[in-house]
C-alpha cells in the first residue's frame, strides 16, 4: 500500500467498496465489519460507579489485526454512520486501535463523490456527548435485560426469555389494545342512503339533529320508499392537496409496510444496502441517502436537482416550493430526510440495476421524494344535500382539475361528478336501509405499531424495527395475516413486568428516558446522573422481586372436559394447565392467541383450532 493512501474505517464491507469507488487511489476504506467490542456476553460487565467494561467480539481478532496492520503509520479517518451507533463504533474503533479522537471523524449522509470529499475536507472529533448517549442506552439495557432476564426464565422455565426497556413499553401497548379488542361491545344501528345516478348520499340529519349511531329502523320508515327529493343547498370549492414530505424512517417503514407488504425488519435491510452500495452490471453503487432519520429536511443542492428534473420532465407548473413541514417534538434532525442520491435515476432505469425488492423500495422512495418537491395537486369539491321532509342527505363529490404531486405519487379518491342545482328536483334509483354496528379498534400491523412508537415517543427510528423483530422472535406477539396478536407468554410477562417492575412498562417513563438519552446527546445532562436516576427506583423493585416469589396461577376460562375452568401453572417443563376440580393436566403452547383481563386469562380460539392454528402459521412454533 502507497504510504500516501489515507484509510478511511467504515462498518460493512459494501460500504468500504462504494467509498472506494468513489474517492480512487488515494484513499483505503476498511471495514470494522459493525461494532468490535461491546460489554461482555457472559458478565455483567457494568462497575458499581456504572462504568462499562468493554471486551473485543468473539470473531473480531482477525479483523482487528488487519486494522492494525493496514493503520499503521498512516493517516486515519473514521466514517461509520452518522448516528449515535455509528459514534460509538468510531469510538471503539479509535480505543483499540489507538487512533486520536481529535481530528479523524468524518461523517455523510449519502455516499457520492460530493459527499464524501467534502466531508474528508471537514473533518471533527469524535463527538463525546454521542457516544454517552449510546453508552447510556447499552448500559440501561443491559442493567435491565441482565436483571431480570434470570427471574423470567426461573418463574416460567422457557428460555430465550427477555425484557428489554423499549420492548416491554411496546408489548404493553399491543396487549393493551387487544384487550380492548377483546372487551369491545359492538353497538348495533340502523343507516339509510339513497343512490342517483350511482352517486351515494348518506342520511346525516332529521329535522336539523345530526343523525349518529341511535338510530332504530322505525326512525326511517318515511324514506323506505323515496322516488323523488329536492336540492337543498350546493356549496362549490377548489381544493389544494398538498405533496406529502419525504420519508423519514418510521414512515418509510409505515408505506413500505402499507404498499409493498414488508416487514420492518425487511425494509431497513434493504434500505441499509440501497445507502451502503449494491453490486450491479454497471458497476458497484449506492442509491440512497442514510436511512435512520426523524428529519424532513432536504439538502438545497437536493431541491435543486429535484427542480430541475421536475421542470425537464414534467413542466414548469408541476414545480412545487417544497415547503418544510413544522418541526415535531422530539426530532433531532440530525440529518437529511431518505432520498435517492441522484435523482436523475429514474425507478425505471434502476429496476434494471436492482434485484426485484431492492427495486420497488427504491421506487417508493423516488417516488415520494420527487412528489415533495412537486406543486399542489388542485380539485373542485362540491357538497350536496338533499331533503324529504327534513331527512337529509348528503354527499360530498370531487374532481380533479390539476394533478400536480400525484402524477407520480397517487392518491386513494374517488372521483366522482355531477352538477346540480339548489331547489332541483331529482329521481331516486334506489334506498338502502340497513343495519350497522360499531367496530372495534384494529390491531396493529408492523407499520402502525411503528406510528405508534413514534407518536409515543418510544424508541428512536433506529430502534423501531429490533423492536418488534424481537417481540416476534420472542413469541411475545406473532402475526397472523399481516397483524399483531400477543400472545399468552406476551401477556404472562407484562403482567409479571406490570407487578414487579411497573416503570418498566410505563409508555410515558420509557418516552421521558428517550428524551433524557437525547439531552446526553446534546451535552445538555451528564450519561451518569440520569443512569443514577433511573437506578434508584429499579434497584428497590429488584431486591423485592428477588425476595418475593412470583407465584404462576391464574385462572382461565379453558373448560376442562369435566367442565370446570383450568388453571394455568407452571411446572418442571414450564406452563401447562390443571383442573382444580378433577387434577386432569394438559399442555398448552405458550405462542397461542391469548388475552389476560384482570389477571384472568382468556383463550378465544375453540379446542378444536388449536391443531388449525399450528398448521397455519408453523413459524410461530
Amino acid at each position: 500500500m502507497s504510504k500516501k493512501k489515507t484509510v478511511i474505517i467504515v462498518e460493512s464491507p459494501a460500504k468500504a467498496k462504494t467509498i472506494e469507488n468513489v474517492l480512487g487511489k488515494d484513499y483505503k476504506v476498511l471495514a470494522s465489519k459493525g461494532h468490535i467490542r461491546d460489554l461482555p456476553k457472559k458478565k455483567f460487565g457494568v462497575s458499581d460507579d456504572l462504568e462499562p467494561t468493554f471486551e473485543i467480539i468473539p470473531g473480531k481478532e482477525k479483523v482487528i489485526e488487519k486494522l492494525e496492520k493496514e493503520v499503521k503509520g498512516r493517516r486515519v479517518l473514521l466514517a461509520s454512520d452518522m448516528d449515535r451507533e455509528g459514534e460509538a463504533i468510531a469510538w471503539h474503533v479509535s480505543e483499540v486501535l489507538k487512533i486520536p479522537k481529535t481530528g479523524t471523524r468524518i461523517t455523510f449522509s449519502e455516499i457520492t463523490a460530493r459527499a464524501i470529499k467534502k466531508a474528508v475536507e471537514n473533518v471533527r472529533n469524535i463527538d463525546e456527548n454521542l457516544v454517552h448517549s449510546q453508552f447510556a442506552r447499552r448500559i440501561l439495557d443491559r442493567i435491565v435485560g441482565y436483571s431480570i432476564s434470570p427471574l423470567l426464565w426461573r418463574i416460567y422455565r422457557i428460555n430465550n426469555l427477555s425484557a428489554g426497556r423499549v420492548q416491554s413499553a411496546t408489548l404493553k401497548i399491543v396487549c393493551e389494545r387487544e384487550r380492548k379488542i377483546f372487551k369491545f361491545k359492538p353497538k348495533e344501528f340502523w343507516r339509510a342512503q339513497l343512490f342517483h345516478d350511482n352517486i351515494k348520499f348518506e342520511l346525516v340529519r332529521i329535522n336539523g339533529k345530526e343523525v349518529g349511531k341511535e338510530l332504530k329502523e322505525d326512525d326511517l320508515k318515511p324514506v323506505e320508499n323515496l322516488k323523488k327529493v329536492r336540492v337543498l343547498k350546493v356549496e362549490k370549492k377548489e381544493s389544494k392537496k398538498s405533496p406529502p414530505d419525504p420519508f423519514t424512517t418510521s414512515t418509510l417503514q409505515q408505506t413500505a409496510a402499507a404498499k409493498l407488504k414488508f416487514p420492518v425488519k425487511k425494509t431497513m435491510m434493504l434500505a441499509q444496502q440501497l445507502y451502503e452500495g449494491i453490486d450491479t452490471k454497471e458497476g458497484h453503487r449506492a442509491f440512497i441517502t442514510y436511512h435512520r432519520t426523524d428529519s424532513t429536511r432536504i439538502s438545497d443542492e437536493a431541491a435543486r436537482a429535484a427542480r430541475e428534473f421536475i421542470e425537464r420532465n414534467f413542466g414548469k407548473e408541476y414545480v412545487g416550493k417544497g415547503k418544510r413541514s413544522k418541526k415535531k417534538k422530539n426530532v433531532q434532525d440530525a440529518h437529511e430526510a431518505i432520498r435517492p442520491v441522484d435523482v436523475n435515476l429514474t425507478p425505471e432505469e434502476a429496476r434494471e440495476l436492482l434485484q426485484e425488492d431492492h427495486a420497488k423500495l427504491y421506487e417508493l422512495i423516488w417516488k415520494r421524494f420527487v412528489a415533495s418537491r412537486m406543486s399542489p395537486s388542485v380539485y373542485n369539491e362540491m357538497k350536496v344535500v338533499l331533503d324529504h321532509n327534513g331527512y337529509e342527505f348528503e354527499a360530498k363529490l370531487q374532481k380533479k382539475i390539476f394533478d400536480g404531486f400525484e402524477k407520480i405519487w397517487k392518491r386513494d379518491v374517488e372521483e366522482v361528478w355531477k352538477e346540480f342545482k339548489e331547489n332541483q328536483e331529482i329521481l331516486v334509483d334506489e334506498v338502502k336501509i340497513f343495519k350497522d354496528s360499531t367496530k372495534p379498534p384494529e390491531r396493529f400491523s408492523e407499520g402502525t405499531l411503528v406510528k405508534e412508537m413514534e407518536r409515543l415517543g418510544i424508541g428512536r427510528p433506529s430502534t423501531y424495527a429490533p423492536t418488534i423483530s424481537t417481540l416476534i422472535s420472542r413469541k411475545y406477539v406473532v402475526k397472523r395475516k399481516g397483524k399483531l396478536y400477543p400472545t399468552l407468554l406476551g401477556f404472562l410477562i407484562l403482567d409479571y413486568l406490570e407487578k414487579s417492575f411497573p416503570e418498566i412498562v410505563d409508555v410515558k417513563f420509557t418516552a421521558r428516558m428517550e428524551e433524557q438519552l437525547d439531552l446526553i446527546e446534546r451535552g445538555e445532562k451528564p450519561h451518569k446522573e440520569i443512569l443514577k436516576n433511573f437506578l434508584e427506583q429499579f434497584n428497590r423493585d429488584l431486591e423485592a422481586a428477588k425476595r418475593n416469589f412470583f407465584r404462576v396461577d391464574y385462572e382461565t376460562d379453558y373448560k376442562c372436559e369435566c367442565g370446570e375452568n383450568m388453571k394455568l401453572l407452571t411446572g418442571k417443563y414450564g406452563i401447562y394447565l390443571k383442573c382444580p376440580k378433577c387434577g386432569k393436566t394438559r399442555s398448552i403452547k405458550p405462542y397461542y392467541t391469548a388475552v389476560m383481563i384482570d389477571g384472568k386469562i382468556f383463550f378465544p380460539w375453540r379446542r378444536e383450532n388449536e391443531v388449525e392454528l399450528e398448521k397455519e402459521h408453523p413459524e410461530n412454533k
